[in-house]
């Protein structure tokens, strides 16, 4: 074919979209529909408790119109790192939904399941014969590491995709993915170019926020040609233009003029942006390298306890001046009182100073100017939740109530918007493992599982 017609849904799958945008992209009769459901950008948590940043609800409205669609203009529909994190939790628990919205609606298809949690004992092995690499910032894997986590998932390029395809599946539903391979995948198997399949994709995998005004929550049309790709937002009201579509090309990179991919790098800097019509960017100039080794990047989640808070506010200057001798008095008030039952390596507790510092910590370049109020986040971690809760109100009870030189009040060094003020929040976790790993081939790490709905 000399051009291919992709559409993203939008940025996130239960973000929501413009049913009309999506009904305009079908109706250009696109070889492919795709969708992003994840992203590490929330945390460690939804990968350690298999569980999903938006609600079933969200994923089921999303989900529900576009299958729907899809399946009545006979476009493959792809999905990539279900339920936010892409473990197999996560990825059953958006099979459920789209299982139960096929039956309601009558719907016929071959799926096709990618899972991406992989077996510790492989990334032990791989640990263990030198085949494994720190990301950039990271320390080194440690064996320990790897069994303590609750799973581990590798993020799938375009193989994957481009297999289940090829086999005929009408509806991809995959684990962790890269964001380009769910739309990169097809045009390379076409024999499109790879530097500009892997570019388009990297546009399009947060919908239409490339375009003006930005959108996650809306739809964008990629067409893929020899030597360029167009991108489009499917508003009526939205545009591109070269700058915002250069800007979101650089969204999430370490190197702005690089895109690190599994399958290998994209360089950028002889990439040309063009306005073409009012909506309607024209982008070529990407030139791929093939990756000398094929390397998945791996990600894993260990639970390191369980976490209790509570938020208050802080109006008074005296209070705001003397925080940190407050916090010192406080983390010496809460070891004194639990001397004799919790040990200090059992527990952490945080303060964080929302208006002062808490963003950049000692890295504010303006932390000298006295705010006017200050938003004070108190956090305790223990082993276990009842023993968070405990230090945790010591604390809070201790900074009420704290003196400090100069105090002319006999209590109320903070004002709590919520009663109760202490929050139980949970398990919490961290990532364990957030590293590169060597791979022959990529297709042993991601099975595919295929069924007729």
């Amino acid at each position: 074919m000399e051009e291919l017609h992709i559409i993203a849904l939008n940025g996130n799958l239960g973000y929501g979209y413009d049913i009309a945008s999506l009904e305009a992209g079908l109706a250009l009769k696109p070889q492919l529909l795709g969708g992003d459901a994840g992203s590490t950008d929330a945390g460690p948590y939804y990968l350690g408790s298999g569980t999903a940043l938006v609600k079933r609800e969200q994923v089921r409205r999303d989900l529900g119109q576009a299958l729907v669609r899809a399946r009545a203009a006979k476009v493959p529909f792809v999905i990539g790192s279900a339920g936010m994190a892409g473990g197999e939790p996560n990825l059953q628990w958006v099979k459920e939904i789209l299982l139960d919205i096929a039956r309601e609606e009558g719907l016929h298809f071959k799926l096709a399941t990618i899972h991406a949690e992989i077996d510790k004992t492989v990334i032990r092995n791989a640990l263990n014969t030198g085949h494994i690499t720190p990301m950039d910032d990271v320390p080194a894997l440690t064996e320990s590491a790897i069994m303590e986590s609750e799973r581990i998932v590798g993020q799938m390029g375009t193989t994957p995709f481009a297999t289940a395809l090829a086999a005929g599946a009408d509806v991809i539903l995959a684990g962790r993915a890269c964001d380009t391979a769910i739309y990169a995948a097809l045009p390379i198997a076409r024999g499109y170019d790879p530097g500009l399949a892997l570019h388009m994709a990297k546009i399009m995998e947060c919908g239409a926020q490339c375009a003006i005004p930005l959108a996650p929550n809306d739809s964008l049309l990629g067409v893929i040609r020899k030597d360029h790709f167009l991108i489009r937002p499917l508003a009526e009201h939205r545009i591109c233009t070269p700058d915002s579509v250069a800007a979101h090309t650089m969204y999430e990179q370490g190197d702005p003029l690089v895109i690190y991919e599994p399958e290998g790098r994209v360089d950028l800097d002889q990439a040309q942006f063009e306005q073409i019509d009012r909506q309607t960017v024209r982008v070529s100039g990407s030139r791929y390298t093939p990756a000398p080794q094929l390397r998945i990047k791996l990600e894993g989640a260990r639970r390191i306890g369980y976490r209790a808070f509570t938020i208050a506010g802080v109006r008074d200057a005296a209070v705001i001046q003397n925080l940190d001798r407050i916090e010192e008095t406080v983390r010496q008030a809460v070891r004194r009182n639990l001397q004799a039952s919790v040990r200090d390596s059992d527990f952490r507790l945080e303060f964080l100073y929302y208006g002062r510092d808490a963003v950049l910590g000692e890295l504010e370049p303006q932390r000298h100017i006295a705010p006017r109020e200050v938003g004070v986040l108190i956090e305790a971690i223990a082993a276990d939740q009842l023993t968070a809760n405990y230090v945790l109100s010591l604390a809070r009870s201790s900074f009420l109530h704290c003196p400090f030189e100069g105090r002319k009040t006999t209590a109320g060094n903070l004002a709590f918007p919520f009663s109760p003020s202490d929050m139980p929040a949970g398990a919490v976790y961290e990532f364990s493992a957030y590293h590169l790993m060597d791979v022959d081939e990529s297709m042993q790490l991601f099975p595919i599982e295929y069924e007729e709905v």
